[in-house]
């Protein structure tokens, strides 16, 4: 569920349907009043982080709703309201009592979430956190299990492609179990040692083990001790250092190379790998005793673009990133460059997302990136892309499609969903893409 709560008070119906259906897509939970008293009892009991209102209500106006909520000594959640052309002075003072900011018809749907967003960030309660893996429902249900996975010592096992973001999983797990961060997190990456150097790596060793050994080291399990250590790739460790892994997993004990006294570790043991991990115990590839010892609660991860939803918001986060680090104001993305972003297939997944922004911000100067600058002039791969002029043309004729069909039916999300035979999400995806308004 999201952190972020929104009231939004509109009694036109297409209106009110279009903006709260967007806010669901965008990941923002959103209540529906259709009249301001309706409104006016949940209002009151301060569960929300903005009120979106129309002033022309049906039953009371919301200019008259706003300053008797404020008589009566309501603590108000940041407000904006909704005005035709001919009421801006009527916004204009409602500015004055305290409202937060006014949008004029026709609304732009994407400076109403623009402006959400911003005052979201404000006054997220303080019991609650913002998403830190996603707000697709995929990574929300991920993100809701971790807390109970956080009480025990339960082994986890996280799949998926690779940059998918497997470790940062593993980091929002540790977080669950230590929120000040006080208990060591240790990754090993099992792909990138050799066999040898592996196992001196996540045992340790004593001093003369092998040439170079001129001290006693810590291994990796030892380093972890009272935290999480995390075992990137385990699916490429080799049979040999399985062995030895095992062990030290249901014993709690390690031995360094070159010593003899078993050593107790106390560690949440995390692993990750995008290997199906049971044909390769089916192929000899990987030991069963060791696949049920550490799949014990596994955790997969989807790919991006299976998870459209993630796209933005990811891209969001890493334009954020990218201004604080360079202490430059924030990039935005244009329309097209957004449509482009949701159309490429993603093959490198979360990792593949962070380089293209972090190219484009290098290459550019300019303030808005445009498709152009991210995909560098081609166009990106896409699931339609048989060719250019096919994809055009189909583009093109989906549009005007659309188009008719939602000024057949005065731009009834829900009527035009059903006649084409898509659900409302698909339909809002659709006209995103298309960029429709």
């Amino acid at each position: 569920m999201s952190p972020y709560r929104i009231c939004l008070v509109e009694d036109d119906e297409i209106m009110g349907e279009a903006i709260a259906d967007r806010f669901g897509i965008e990941g923002f939970e959103c209540e529906w009043f259709k009249t301001g008293e309706a409104a006016r009892a949940s209002i009151s009991l301060g569960n929300y982080q903005v009120v979106v209102s129309d002033i022309k209500l049906p039953d009371i106006d919301g200019e008259t709703l706003f300053e008797e909520l404020q008589t009566a000594g309501i603590a108000l959640p940041p407000y904006v309201f909704i005005t035709g052309h001919g009421a801006i002075d009527r916004a204009v003072r409602l500015l004055k009592l305290g409202a937060e900011d006014y949008l004029t018809k026709p609304l732009d749907i994407r400076a109403l979430l623009e402006k959400v967003r911003s005052l979201c960030v404000k006054t997220r309660p303080s019991n609650s956190q913002e998403p830190v893996l996603g707000i697709s429902s995929a990574m929300r249900n991920v993100e809701a299990i971790l807390p109970r996975l956080a009480e025990g010592n339960t082994t986890v096992l996280i799949t998926g492609e690779s940059g998918v973001g497997k470790e940062e999983v593993a980091r929002a797990l540790h977080r669950a179990r230590d929120p000040g961060w006080q208990l060591p997190f240790v990754t090993v990456n099992c792909g990138a040692l050799t066999e040898t150097l592996l196992e001196a790596e996540i045992f340790g060793y004593v001093k003369g083990a092998y040439t170079g050994a001129l001290r006693d080291k810590k291994g990796y399990f030892e380093q972890a001790d009272g935290g999480t250590l995390f075992l990137d790739e385990i699916g490429d460790m080799s049979l040999a250092m399985q062995v030895k892994l095992l062990r030290a997993i249901q014993d709690r004990k390690v031995v360094r190379v070159g010593g003899e006294i078993p050593i107790p570790v106390d560690i949440h043991l995390v692993c990750a790998t995008n290997k199906d991990l049971k044909s390769l115990v089916e192929k000899g590839g990987f030991r069963e005793d060791l696949y049920y010892r550490i799949h014990v609660v596994e955790l997969q991860i989807p790919p991006l673009r299976e998870r459209k939803e993630d796209i933005l918001w990811l891209s969001g986060h890493f334009l954020d990133a990218e201004a604080a680090q360079q202490g430059k104001p924030r990039r935005t993305l244009s329309p097209a460059a957004e449509n482009a972003l949701l159309d490429h297939l993603w093959p490198g997944n979360i990792r593949e997302l962070k380089n293209c922004l972090e190219r484009a911000c290098v290459l550019s100067n300019q303030a808005v990136l445009t498709a152009e600058i991210l995909f560098q002039g081609a166009p990106p791969e896409t699931d339609a892309a048989v060719s250019e002029s096919l994809g055009d043309y189909l583009e093109t004729h989906e549009r005007r499609y659309i188009e008719e069909a939602l000024r057949s039916r005065s731009g009834r999300i829900a009527e035009t969903a059903a006649a084409l035979g898509i659900s409302r999400k698909n339909l809002w995806e659709k006209m995103r893409k298309l960029n429709l308004q």
